[in-house]
């Protein structure tokens, strides 16, 4: 590969600077300073106005300033000052939060019905509560009877 750096595109000719337009933009650009320099003097209504308009000339290049068109999308964030913040109003929650706190209160709900007896499975729990009950009462009648007989048998 041959070196030498970069060379230009196919056919195109290489651009040199015209020493007059420098200087014509070198004149330019000091008249600008200058006017600036000058409106800084002036009442702060003119420098206002002035300084917003060569903002957005400036601000505008290419296809920005060819266009006028503000995206409805788009919403600008506005800084709110420390005095403007209103620390007793209500915070907005989130979807999470909101979840979390509405997972919470039905699961409080749903043990308040539990222990009270009214929800399926715990009227399924008394009912197999009360089998064993009865259960563990037979079983407990039948070995009372099996020691009676055992006593009627060893005293005779």
């Amino acid at each position: 590969m041959p070196r030498g750096g970069k060379k230009g595109h196919k056919g195109r000719g290489k651009q040199f600077s015209n020493p007059e337009e420098i200087d014509r933009q070198m004149k330019e650009q000091k008249r600008l300073e200058e006017t600036a320099g000058a409106e800084k003097g002036s009442s702060s209504e003119s420098e206002d106005s002035s300084s917003e308009d060569e903002y957005e000339t400036k601000k505008r290049s290419g296809v920005e300033g060819l266009i006028e068109i503000e995206n409805p999308n788009r919403v600008s964030q506005k800084n709110k000052k420390v005095t403007e913040i209103d620390i007793s109003a209500p915070r907005e929650l989130s979807r999470r939060e909101r979840e979390e706190i509405e997972k919470q209160k039905s699961k409080e709900r749903y043990m308040k019905l539990h222990n009270e007896g009214k929800t399926d499975q715990a009227r399924a729990d008394l009912a197999r509560l009360a089998i064993i009950k009865k259960q563990r009462e037979d079983a407990a009648k039948k070995r009372e009877d099996l020691r009676k007989a055992e006593e009627a048998k060893g005293k005779p």
